[in-house]
């Protein structure tokens, strides 16, 4: 052990000893789920600093963007504002189709039997 570990082990000692980590919150408490378990070790750290900065995936942001625009299909009003909004929402789910082929994921048999279902809970009103 090096000196550095040594001495903040000391010092953890010291502290327990006074009591200082005596009823902190969440004490005996299981701690929480390693929200990235099912991450590979090495990616780790990148979907962290992903997720820290409010990044998401791009399939995500794809489905997350694809439900704003069917709000706002439901909600739209003149036939030209339609157009618009509906080649939008056509171009995000050809760019989601091909970013699952890419990824293998359309030809997954769970993929074909929920895709629909999957998509309406998302859209549902």
């Amino acid at each position: 052990m090096d000196w550095a570990a040594s001495i903040a082990n000391e010092k953890i000692r010291e502290a327990q000893l006074r009591g200082e980590f005596d009823n902190l919150p969440g004490a005996g408490m299981p701690l929480p789920e390693d929200e990235l378990r099912g991450v590979p070790e090495e990616l780790r750290i990148g979907f962290k600093l992903l997720k820290d900065a409010g990044m998401l995936p791009e399939e995500m942001q794809l489905r997350k963007d694809m439900v704003t625009l069917h709000d706002l299909l439901l909600a739209c009003r003149g036939e030209e504002e339609k157009t618009k909004l509906l080649g939008q929402l056509n171009a995000k789910k050809l760019r989601y189709r091909a970013l699952m082929e890419d990824r293998g994921w359309s030809g997954a048999h769970a993929f074909a039997d929920y895709e629909e279902r999957i998509q309406r809970k998302l859209t549902e009103e």
